[in-house]
């Protein structure tokens, strides 16, 4: 079985495959050679470069691969070809048997446009795209919104009717970049809706399962970050509407394989197709734990001929979620690099880990972001939920910042556990779920960096002598100080403590003790209550790891060194990525307004803007469409108008 694919869903597709006695093939772009889904691999075939247009894209170079190893089978995963019906067609005339639905079912549905139609005949309830052209204030709220792919790439909510004509553009030009296609659409935009969809499975000889509701409300940027199955709070008449339109919605289109159904359910109730995803979605774990079923070994069995048989009942409640390389606080910027460590605390079996890195690999700025989804289950919505915020709380994720922070936060908010989200929650609590923590916190934490930085200088100096340290002898009596700066807030914190006969003495720190103290693991009383911090020290980064959160610091030179200071008014590039193109007509010399894009990044798959600062004049612009730029590349300059 050959995966056309990369990342998360390559592993979790080998992983079934391994479970079912089937060989396995890699494909990888020149990013890719040494990522994990390429080791797990019985064999791996390079795509050369690193594009995604050059790579995954490249349905005749996947084909290629697969004939080249010798692979039966292609598993399309999620993203890139997974719903293109020409490369459905072209792995089935090259003889190899396509894991996935017939390609006249992927090409009725790759359109939304032509989809919508579909769906309108076959009585399934959906909202009618709008004409551009003909939209008015009244009509506002819109949503423009790519008819090919999805991701939330090329979607644009528009609540001004000036905002059109520039979103429309802008929707376009990401959609072509993204899928190939520019083709967009409008229709209205439901305020408080929820992201209601159905997991279907269906054989060739007739059988259609409907395997239950999955709510995905919880999104940024139009994209998924905590799923759930069943969707909660369903009237019973709403819940078994979905599942009948659903699988009319499958037979429509003669389907066979796994597919999703996604609606959109108002304030009122009321449903309304959005798509229907024609692969296996990114989300299928939760469908899977409370069925208790393997949709991958389902999928092979379906391609393999064979009839579904009676379909399983549902158990308990799953909730997942996604963890990502991104900053939450600054418009979810993507992050690039090292993971250090990625290790999701012990929460029994029934906590899944589906994850595409291990500790050591990079996270890289051609693809998306996404490290791992945690998964889990238990009887009751309640306790899933419990569950899942305790193994992502004691996870340790070292090396890049991340939204673990955001996803516990999200995952005890009042709100969440009502089960009376919508897609608006971040919009709304964005603000209070990345607000800085307890800053007492911050400061017992930075206390056990420096406390086992000493110790591990101690134990380099003196190795023969035992690395416990709680109750020391010839302890140094002068003040130690060290600095570090918090991350990825950026805000300093100094540390000032001694250590004498009598115990730990501090200046910022006041009723603490110290306990024992070794390189990697710090135990202090606080107010008298005993609490342990496990360091690790990446060179100057520093992660302290407790049971009540993660604090990462970088540590600084005791003395402050020079600063250099970028010219006011520079944009500067906010992450790594491509420079995908300039707002029409900037050149050096024109005016700006302030807030008004002027360039476009591409990182990790998504169009990222760079505003202007302020209005004034552009007095020098070095981006360059198509040019990689590092994060914090000078841009452009915009020149301030003097004040009056």
């Amino acid at each position: 079985m050959l995966v056309a694919n990369r990342g998360e869903i390559a592993c979790r597709v080998f992983r079934t495959c391994r479970e079912l006695g089937m060989a396995t093939v890699a494909v990888h772009s020149d990013a890719d050679s040494t990522a994990r889904h390429v080791r797990e691999a019985d064999a791996a075939v390079a795509l050369p470069g690193s594009a995604v247009s050059e790579t995954y894209l490249r349905g005749d170079l996947v084909v290629k691969a697969a004939l080249a190893a010798g692979a039966d089978a292609v598993h399309p995963g999620y993203g890139f070809l997974s719903e293109s019906a020409a490369f459905a067609r072209a792995v089935l005339d090259a003889g190899l048997v396509w894991v996935g639905p017939p390609p006249s079912a992927i090409e009725a549905m790759a359109s939304k446009t032509r989809a919508k139609e579909l769906m309108a005949a076959a009585g399934v309830p959906l909202l009618a795209p709008l004409d551009p052209a003909a939209i008015r204030a009244a009509d506002l709220p819109v949503l423009v919104k790519a008819a090919a792919g999805g991701g939330g790439r090329g979607m644009r909510i528009i609540r001004a009717l000036p905002e059109l004509e520039a979103a429309l553009a802008s929707a376009r030009a990401e959609a072509l970049a993204a899928f190939g296609d520019g083709e967009v659409f409008v229709e209205p935009y439901v305020e408080g809706g929820r992201h209601v969809e159905v997991q279907v499975l269906a054989d060739a000889h007739g059988s259609v399962w409907a395997l239950g509701t999955r709510d995905c409300s919880l999104q940024r940027r139009h994209q998924k970050v905590i799923e759930e199955a069943p969707a909660p709070l369903l009237p019973e008449e709403l819940r078994s509407g979905l599942l009948s339109a659903a699988v009319s919605a499958a037979r429509a289109v003669g389907y066979v394989g796994a597919g999703t159904v996604e609606f959109l359910v108002g304030r009122d109730g009321r449903p309304a197709f959005l798509e229907m995803n024609t692969r296996l979605q990114v989300e299928h774990p939760v469908t899977e734990c409370v069925y208790g079923v393997d949709l991958v070994a389902l999928q092979v069995r379906v391609a393999e001929g064979f009839p579904l048989g009676e379909a399983p009942s549902p158990s308990g409640h799953a909730v997942s979620a996604r963890l990502y390389a991104e900053d939450p606080a600054r418009e979810f910027a993507p992050q690039s690099g090292v993971v250090r460590c990625l290790s999701v605390g012990d929460g029994g079996t029934r906590v899944r880990v589906d994850a595409g890195v291990e500790s050591g690999d990079a996270v890289s700025v051609h693809y998306d972001p996404m490290l791992a989804k945690v998964i889990a289950w238990a009887p009751t919505r309640d306790e899933a939920a419990r569950r899942l915020a305790h193994a992502l709380e004691h996870a340790r994720v070292h090396g890049l910042v991340t939204n673990r922070e955001l996803l516990v936060r999200s995952l005890r908010h009042p709100e969440f556990l009502a089960g009376k989200m919508d897609t608006g929650f971040f919009d709304r609590h964005l603000d209070a779920l990345t607000a800085k923590g307890d800053g007492k916190a911050v400061r017992l934490a930075a206390l056990a960096a420096a406390l086992a930085d000493a110790a591990a200088r101690r134990t380099a100096r003196s190795p023969a002598v035992p690395r416990h340290i709680g109750g020391w002898r010839n302890l140094p009596s002068q003040p130690q100080v060290k600095r570090y700066r918090a991350e990825p807030d950026g805000e300093e914190t100094e540390v000032r403590y001694r250590l004498a006969r009598s115990g730990l003495v501090t200046e910022s720190h006041d009723g603490v003790r110290l306990l024992s103290a070794d390189p990697d693991r710090v135990v202090l009383e606080a107010d008298g209550v005993r609490r342990a911090f496990d360091v690790a020290a990446y060179g100057s980064l520093i992660h302290v790891d407790t049971p009540g959160g993660s604090h990462a610091f970088t540590a600084l030179p005791r003395f402050p060194e020079p600063r250099t200071h970028a010219v006011p008014g520079s944009l500067l590039a906010p992450m790594p990525g491509v420079v995908a193109r300039l707002a029409d007509g900037l050149a050096v010399g024109e005016a700006v307004r302030a807030g008004q894009p002027l360039v476009w990044l591409e990182a990790m798959k998504m169009e990222h803007r760079v505003v202007s600062p302020a209005a004034g004049t552009l007095t020098a612009l070095h981006a360059v469409p198509g040019r990689q730029v590092e994060v914090g590349a000078l841009l452009a300059v915009v020149t301030e108008e003097p004040t009056p």
